[in-house]
């Protein structure tokens, strides 16, 4: 039995993510001792969070209520057709005592077969990759920062990839500092559908997104050429649509131990709250989005403006903008050296 993804009923909110990192899982089992209790996903820390939740309460208090999981005494056929009906990827297996004897994974049953998600996202795909990339210098004086090498693929391709194994075929990619060498190196590349937005000077994140103006008129993607966020897609997307957001930015959830007590004061120096030793909680913009179309209307022609103050446009005018918040370790900053460094060990472990 996986037992690394047992937690225990009293363990925070906050330390049930951490541990979804370290194992690189999206659902935890909650037992009390061996009694189990129920799951917790990634999605029930997502909504305690977009709730303003206190993440140092126990999970306990977020166990959902009704959780489908297998009997000892059920076949292994039953238990299959669960799987497959519901899309469970781990399935926890109770006595008749209540509890937790085993825990099957899709992996196990079906060895060949990946978990099916929902029909593809053809959604168009936004690269922004005209910047110098500056924080990996001196590499980058060689190479444009989307071209450097992870393992078998470059930084882009390893973005791409994700987004093509959900669906998406057409890529648009803002280029600036050395783009002839990038368009030089997709020429060799046939299999991807890349259309070119090019900056005759740099205008930023939103300002380029002015010449895709009458080019994109759907729901469409935009993400740095440094940032890989592991999360699932259409998750992502269904989330977007469901709450009617004009741009949905993906967060990533970042902690500060303070190893202090912190003490909070009124007016006078009179002190109304110490805590001890705290973490501070922070949603970190990860640079990924997803936006429709009509965000094109805030945005003028040769204007440098960065997306985050598209966004401040937006959220000025009345539209609404939300953000999709993900565990720290689903996001990696590959634009920076230790993070960039990290990525080329673990792919080369693997």
């Amino acid at each position: 039995m996986t037992n690394d993804i047992v937690i225990s009923n009293q363990i925070s909110l906050l330390d049930s993510l951490k541990i979804m990192d370290q194992t690189n899982r999206k659902l935890l089992i909650i037992c009390e001792g061996k009694k189990f209790l129920g799951v917790v996903s990634i999605g029930d820390i997502q909504r305690a969070l977009l709730d303003k939740k206190d993440l140092s309460f126990p999970v306990s208090q977020f166990t959902k209520r009704k959780v489908t999981y297998a009997n000892e005494s059920d076949n292994l056929d039953e238990v299959k057709s669960m799987m497959l009906k519901e899309k469970i990827e781990t399935m926890p297996v109770v006595d008749r005592n209540g509890d937790l004897c085993d825990i099957i994974e899709w992996s196990q049953l079906f060895p060949a077969e990946k978990l099916q998600e929902n029909k593809p996202i053809n959604f168009p795909v936004v690269i922004m990759a005209g910047g110098k990339g500056t924080r990996l210098l001196p590499l980058t004086n060689v190479l444009p920062k989307p071209l450097i090498p992870i393992s078998d693929k470059t930084i882009i391709e390893e973005i791409m990839t994700q987004f093509k194994s959900a669906g998406c075929n057409t890529f648009y990619i803002s280029v600036n500092y050395m783009m002839e060498t990038i368009k030089e190196y997709f020429r060799r590349k046939p299999e991807w559908n890349i259309k070119y937005v090019q900056e005759e000077k740099p205008l930023g994140t939103g300002g380029s997104l002015y010449f895709l103006k009458n080019k994109i008129n759907s729901t469409f993607f935009v993400t740095n050429c440094d940032t890989l966020v592991d999360i699932n897609l259409h998750d992502f997307v269904s989330y977007h649509v469901s709450n009617k957001n004009v741009v949905t930015a993906v967060s990533t959830v970042k902690t500060i131990h303070i190893p202090y007590g912190t003490i909070k004061t009124e007016m006078g120096g009179v002190i109304k709250e110490i805590k001890e030793k705290p973490d501070l909680v922070y949603q970190i913009n990860s640079g990924f989005y997803i936006l429709e179309p009509s965000v094109f209307n805030y945005i003028r022609d040769e204007q440098f403006l960065n997306i985050t103050d598209l966004i401040g446009r937006l959220i000025s005018n009345g539209e609404k903008v939300g953000a999709y918040p993900v565990s720290d370790g689903s996001w990696t900053d590959m634009g920076n050296w230790n993070e960039y460094l990290q990525l080329i060990r673990k792919k080369n472990s693997i």
